[in-house]
């Protein structure tokens, strides 16, 4: 027990650090990770081996306040809210290997503050190796890490020509279930992405997008 509450509280530490600066509020992050800790004081339950979840929800993705130099100005890409999917396999009792995906994620793109440079898309296809907390209680904390593939798409600007590099980074979360029945959970979970995109505006190099957002989640999750 002390083993998992120590390996928690050490992440739970690393990714509210990573809050400091950002347009999200800290407490949101705050409050799931510690409720998520509170709930492993209880004796343990196990996600069973060969388990699937299969969950749907909406997701507020908010990159960090500060986006890089873009053709010596600063940048600002803005947040946006769709809806998220995830699917989960578990290849031992609480060890389960999931994979996120989202419809397209829409951001507008500000230079100087005020020079609206265009909008672009992506997609954030992540997939994870999640450890899910055995407890015997409603409540089910987890956390996790993995790799993120950053698709951008359908760059528009009046300025030109633009293009956003796709982008390969780390990613990771920290999660809550609720139990509503004894196979369906209401899901909250944050999850940080490195995302780092190199820019291009008719062909020449303009400087490196530096969005590393976070994206909070709620969802409803089923197990079969």
């Amino acid at each position: 027990m002390q083993i998992r509450v120590g390996a928690a509280c050490a992440l739970q530490n690393t990714l509210i650090n990573k809050f400091k600066g950002r347009k999200m509020t800290n407490k949101l992050a705050t409050l799931a990770l510690s409720t998520a800790l509170v709930a492993l004081a209880a004796p343990a339950f196990a996600q069973n081996q060969g388990d699937w979840t299969v969950g749907v929800g909406v997701g507020y993705l908010d990159p960090k306040s500060d986006n890089g130099t873009l053709a010596g100005l600063d940048a600002d890409v803005d947040a946006d809210t769709r809806p998220i999917f995830t699917a989960e396999y578990f290849v031992r009792d609480n060890l389960g290997i999931e994979l996120l995906a989202a419809t397209p994620f829409s951001h507008e793109v500000t230079l100087g503050g005020s020079i609206d440079a265009g909008t672009v898309k992506h997609l954030p296809p992540t997939l994870s190796l999640n450890y899910h907390f055995p407890t015997n209680s409603v409540w089910k904390p987890y956390v996790g890490a993995g790799i993120n593939y950053t698709i951008f798409f359908d760059e528009k600007s009046a300025l030109g020509d633009l293009e956003l590099d796709n982008s390969v980074g780390l990613a990771l979360q920290a999660g809550l279930d609720y139990m509503v029945t004894d196979k369906g959970a209401v899901r909250l979970n944050v999850r940080w992405f490195d995302i780092d995109s190199d820019v291009k505006l008719n062909g020449a190099d303009i400087g490196t997008a530096e969005i590393d957002p976070w994206l909070v989640g709620v969802s409803y999750v089923h197990r079969f």
